[in-house]
């Protein structure tokens, strides 16, 4: 099935999301979508998935004009999508997820599993996916319910897949074995548009590329004659550096100390199990890991968020096991949470009352009980300036801003007051190269200033370019430690140890 998309326009009152894009996707071929945050992608997407109907412009399937009502209308016409956020139901089994609204059924309108269960196993032997229908979801690790839901399209008939951000949660192991299915696809005829921010990935997967800024297509190529600097310079505007600049190692004292941690979910279960880990002033240590392995608890248990089941921890030679929220922030931890809009920004409110969430009672924002609000809209103008926050004002509400922006709030309000710990989960998840690239600069600088820097994050070459130290999560526990700043450092070994491997 080949697919155009000609002369797409998408408005949303004064605002062009898109701006006349001419898109052809063909049978037996990977395009790479690459853009900025805010550049149109996912608005493209959505139009062509039939949840929004274009302001101008048609798409021809097979070179016949189509229509959708809807994205009933797409997913008929063979139009499907494997979204970055699974959407699956963990209690359910495999089979169950895939037929989930298209069951198939037999006497009196009774579910047929067994069906479905056959369905889910051709499909499996077609394009060696390896699930077993019978396995609970919520059981499976990140790369197999990525699997369940390329067979939720499949089951679907879909001649056209699309897959968003698709290796964000995935290991270096898993990613090669997801690269192999998206290439088992296209030999079987299938049409795949692929959309991430990896430029390495979109090289090593693409067999054409378009590149989409401020809602327009500004350049094509073929991948065999692009390198990652030309692509995010189409992306960006601008040349854009890849390599981190950072002082000579060259660490101090010991600023915070685990000892023997244990956090538990909310089941009891063990999230975090007995772990111990160091970070000195003026380095940079960095977890990699499957996302899932503790991570997010081990942060929520440093930063206050999570009680802690059993262990210690000493920061700046003093025990802050027991401290609150509040007081370890007055010591100087600052924290950049993994969900900017679940946990790290209040999107209804402006720039300005998001710049002192967990400032507004200091002396310098605060008479009493009484805000001051000229000192509150005169740091964060300042704050917006240092940090290279685009927007006009201050006053815009923090939600308006695209995703790289928002990231910007937090860290200038998180960096911008006097700080010795910087704990940062998943800083640039989810966020274009000129973005990652300033958001990385700044890390730098805190820990060339002497600041100790603690980072998790699900992308390991982020990893490999900010961390003097990295060690490995796996079910709650360190499992391995690497040198960050060894030249030979093997992503194979950081790959099987983040599948729990040690060879």
């Amino acid at each position: 099935m080949d697919v155009e998309l000609r002369g797409i326009t998408k408005r949303f009152g004064p605002i062009t999301a898109n701006r006349n894009v001419n898109l052809t996707i063909r049978a037996g071929e990977v395009l790479g979508l690459l853009g900025e945050n805010g550049a149109g992608k996912s608005t493209l997407m959505t139009v062509l998935c039939g949840l929004y109907s274009p302001s101008e412009g048609e798409i021809l399937i097979d070179g016949k004009p189509v229509r959708f009502a809807g994205p009933g209308d797409a997913i008929a016409a063979g139009i499907g999508m494997v979204h970055q956020h699974f959407m699956l139901i963990p209690v359910f089994s495999v089979a169950e997820n895939v037929v989930l609204g298209v069951e198939p059924t037999g006497r009196l309108d009774r579910l047929d599993l067994v069906t479905a269960r056959a369905q889910v196993r051709s499909i499996n032997e077609t394009y060696g996916l390896e699930v077993d229908p019978d396995a609970l979801v919520g059981d499976l690790p990140v790369g197999l319910q990525q699997r369940v839901e390329i067979i939720k399209v499949l089951f679907r008939s879909a001649e056209l897949v699309i897959f968003d951000e698709p290796t964000a949660v995935l290991t270096p192991q898993e990613v090669e074995d997801f690269f192999k299915i998206v290439r088992s696809l296209r030999d079987d005829g299938k049409a795949i548009v692929f959309i991430t921010h990896k430029l390495n990935e979109i090289l090593e997967i693409a067999d054409r590329i378009s590149v989409l800024r401020a809602g327009e297509i500004v350049g094509e190529g073929d991948p065999k004659a692009l390198s990652e600097a030309d692509l995010a310079e189409m992306m960006v505007g601008r040349p854009v550096s890849f390599t981190v600049a950072k002082a000579p190692f060259a660490p101090g004292e010991v600023l915070l100390e685990v000892d023997d941690l244990t956090v538990l979910r909310d089941d009891d279960s063990l999230a975090v199990d007995r772990l111990d880990l160091q970070v000195h002033r003026g380095e940079i240590v960095g977890i990699a890991g499957v996302q899932g392995n503790g991570q997010t608890a081990l942060v929520e248990a440093l930063t206050g968020l999570a009680r802690i089941a059993g262990g210690t921890l000493r920061f700046a030679g003093g025990d802050i096991t027991r401290a609150s929220t509040r007081e370890r922030h007055r010591l100087g931890i600052a924290h950049i949470p993994e969900d900017r809009q679940r946990t790290g920004l209040i999107p209804a409110f402006t720039i300005a009352e998001n710049m002192v969430l967990d400032t507004y009672y200091d002396e310098r924002f605060s008479a009493g009980p009484v805000i001051r609000w000229d000192a509150v809209n005169r740091a964060a103008a300042r704050a917006s300036i240092d940090f290279d926050v685009r927007t006009d004002s201050v006053f815009n509400a923090v939600g308006t801003l695209s995703g790289g922006n928002q990231q910007k709030v937090i860290i200038a309000r998180e960096m911008s007051r006097d700080t010795q710990l910087l704990i940062a989960a998943q800083p640039t998840r989810g966020i274009d190269v000129g973005s990652i690239e300033y958001i990385h600069r700044r890390i730098a600088e805190a820990r060339d200033e002497g600041d100790g820097v603690l980072i998790v994050s699900s992308e390991l070459d982020e990893i490999l370019a900010l961390s003097d130290r990295i060690v490995v999560m796996f079910r709650g526990r360190i499992v391995a430690e690497f040198d960050g700043n060894d030249p030979g450092i093997s992503r194979k070994a950081i790959g099987l140890a983040m599948a729990g491997a040690t060879a």
